[in-house]
């Protein structure tokens, strides 16, 4: 296989707390799918922790892994969003969000103080996370003669995608999800059918 068709994320909400010398790091881990969930996701935790002084975030986005956002919410610059998100680099996760609510202890941390405390925040939450690990899958969507359900059957058979939907009459129809590591071969099976015609979808 030439290229990687698989990715990690979590399935839903994971929370984890860390004190130091008073302050304390609330981390919880969401799976997003778009950066418009932030707002929400940051305007409920504001409700539920009236009292904080920080909500520090890290999101990683895509299955590519190349979409990824910081935030130190008044905290020194590369002491909380960097270290929260090299906990999401460090666990290999994506369509992750992981934001750390400090409570303010008094007690000035310092910056190693302050980089430890939100690093050891998130990888807490993530380390008690549902990760589960997905393939990439195109989706196309197929229509024949059933002349040729047999040829088409034969093809299903031997790389198996999965069949999202189908309707078999004079002219028949099929939505497939293939994984791109079989995408080709399949692709090469079912072109080679008189009168099919393919129409990719979506990647999911």
């Amino acid at each position: 296989m030439l290229f990687d068709d698989t990715y990690k994320t979590i399935v839903g909400e994971a929370e984890s707390v860390f004190s130091d010398k008073g302050s304390k790091f609330i981390a919880i881990a969401y799976p997003i799918k778009s950066e418009e969930q932030v707002k929400l996701i940051l305007s409920s935790l504001r409700l539920k922790h009236p009292k904080a002084r920080h909500f520090c975030w890290a999101l990683r986005l895509t299955t590519d892994r190349s979409n990824f956002r910081i935030q130190d919410d008044g905290e020194p610059s590369g002491t909380a969003g960097r270290p929260i998100l090299n906990s999401l680099l460090s666990a290999d996760i994506t369509d992750v969000m992981v934001v750390v609510v400090r409570y303010f202890g008094g007690t000035l941390l310092g910056v190693p103080g302050l980089i430890n405390a939100y690093k050891t925040a998130a990888t807490g939450a993530i380390s008690t996370a549902n990760i589960v690990e997905r393939t990439l899958n195109d989706v196309y969507d197929i229509f024949f003669p059933y002349l040729a359900m047999n040829d088409v059957m034969r093809a299903v058979k031997d790389e198996q995608p999965e069949i999202l939907a189908q309707t078999f009459d004079n002219d028949c129809y099929m939505r497939l999800s293939i994984r791109k590591s079989s995408l080709n071969k399949l692709l090469n099976m079912l072109e080679k059918i008189d009168q099919l015609t393919l129409k990719y979808q979506y990647t999911a």
